[in-house]
């Protein structure tokens, strides 16, 4: 609560709490206005009755739409699109060498073409995920004839079926838009990362429901014993507390490489040189291999949805079930070879040994330039191996937790993966945010012991 107090205290920072609060608001507003057209319980019934206890790419969007995307809503697509086109903009930037040369040489204007191309392609994802999602909103329409028919959609309200595909197109298109405004905004004027506050905002709408899911399991209402009974919700919280501890470790992990620098004159004085480090993270690829790897398994399984099991992509399908043990296999392979791949596009140890001898720096007891690149990509790749370990024991928890103690997914998926993955690093950041800005009017830090390293 003194915590509390200090953050209130600070007239901009809390100027600036309240305006992310607000637009948190208004995206969460959002997710309860349906596409013109759509009946947004009919669509909620039906998206859990087909998709049952299996998971596809409809589900991980669902997730960090906040519920959205199951209800068919304005903002159904979140931010997906903008994270899908922020990493494929990322990959450009590792693949592309004009294009490093150029942020490297003036990085505002490279900053501008970045943004750009990551909005543009932004709105092409969106188009064509939006335009899969009207044709999976037709096929659900009519695919159940006995449950939803005529329910789900209003044809006479649009008259011809291209209509129909217009407006859910441009409906969806604009609300992904406006929240990524929303999103910079937020980052500009308020405080955190506007795009990761809204995704977390949007996995945390999930929890009252996961809650009410825990309680109705218990059957207080009733004398006969329900699914779940109070040890095992006490095993689920402690369960939930250590895989949050280790995510945090893990998050904030690094080793240390000690640099010795050497003298040198800075104008007309001599400089005395000191020690220091090289943080080298032990999960520097973040939450992405975990997105890239479910993101590419979940794809057979959503095709195979739409297509059917009766040819060789429903078998496909069906090997790549999530409860199958093969799912599990490649899913931890995966995460690994994503690890290592996304690592080797972000990490140059070349530039950093070119730098280090520029500056007059040394590891000490290796020599300045190939020898100490060797060493920066030997010592990496051992602390990567560990990392994508951890990462891919994270990830498959929510599975194993729902197996072993027989819950719904709902209430799984708080217990690792994406969501936690996301959770604990997102708060990390904002946390680390609001601690500069106590610490720059001289206050204490939000936390009374230690400090926020951030990510």
């Amino acid at each position: 609560m003194q915590g509390i107090q200090r953050v209130l205290q600070v007239p901009e920072l809390r100027q600036k709490i309240l305006f992310t609060f607000l637009m948190l608001c208004v995206c969460r507003i959002g997710g309860f206005i349906p596409v013109p057209g759509i009946n947004g319980e009919v669509a909620l019934s039906y998206f859990r009755q087909a998709m049952g206890g299996g998971q596809n790419i409809f589900q991980m969007i669902d997730i960090f739409s906040g519920g959205a995307f199951s209800q068919m809503t304005v903002v159904a697509l979140g931010v997906v699109p903008y994270i899908s086109a922020s990493i494929i903009t990322q990959l450009l930037v590792a693949t592309w060498p004009s294009l490093q040369r150029e942020i490297r040489e003036n990085q505002d204007v490279g900053r501008r073409k970045i943004n750009k191309i990551t909005r543009l392609l932004t709105i092409i994802l969106s188009v064509l995920q939006s335009g899969l999602f009207a044709k999976y909103a037709v096929q659900m329409n009519f695919a159940r004839p006995g449950i939803i028919t005529g329910e789900l959609l209003d044809f006479q309200l649009f008259g011809m079926p291209w209509l129909f595909y217009l407006v859910v197109v441009a409906t969806m298109t604009t609300g992904t838009m406006f929240l990524m405004w929303i999103g910079e905004q937020i980052t500009e004027k308020g405080i955190g990362n506007g795009m990761s506050l809204i995704i977390t905002i949007g996995i945390l709408s999930q929890l009252p429901s996961a809650m009410g899911m825990i309680f109705q399991q218990l059957n207080l209402d009733s004398q006969e014993p329900g699914q779940m009974n109070f040890a095992s919700v006490l095993l689920l919280i402690g369960v939930f507390v250590f895989v949050t501890l280790a995510t945090i470790l893990i998050i904030q992990g690094h080793r240390r490489i000690p640099l010795q620098h050497a003298r040198r004159v800075v104008g007309r004085k001599e400089v005395q040189g000191g020690a220091s480090y090289i943080p080298l993270k032990v999960n520097y690829a973040g939450v992405i291999p975990v997105i890239f790897a479910s993101s590419l398994l979940m794809f057979p399984t959503t095709i195979g949805s739409f297509i059917g099991a009766g040819n060789w992509v429903g078998m496909v399908a069906s090997w790549m079930d999530p409860k199958t043990k093969m799912y599990l296999i490649m899913y931890v392979m995966l995460i690994i070879f994503f690890t290592y791949f996304w690592t080797a596009t972000q990490f140059h140890p070349d530039q950093i040994a070119s730098d280090m001898k520029k500056n007059g720096a040394f590891i000490p007891g290796i020599r300045q330039g190939r020898p100490t690149q060797e060493y920066l990509e030997t010592t990496m790749n051992r602390i990567t191996f560990l990392g994508a370990v951890f990462l891919a024991l994270i990830a498959i928890l929510p599975m194993i937790v729902q197996k072993i103690l027989i819950v719904p997914q709902t209430i799984s998926y708080f217990f690792g993966g994406t969501a936690l993955l996301i959770l604990v690093g997102v708060v990390l950041d904002t946390m680390k945010q609001v601690e500069s800005h106590l610490l720059m009017k001289r206050y204490e830090g939000f936390m009374k012991r230690g400090r926020f390293k951030g990510r």
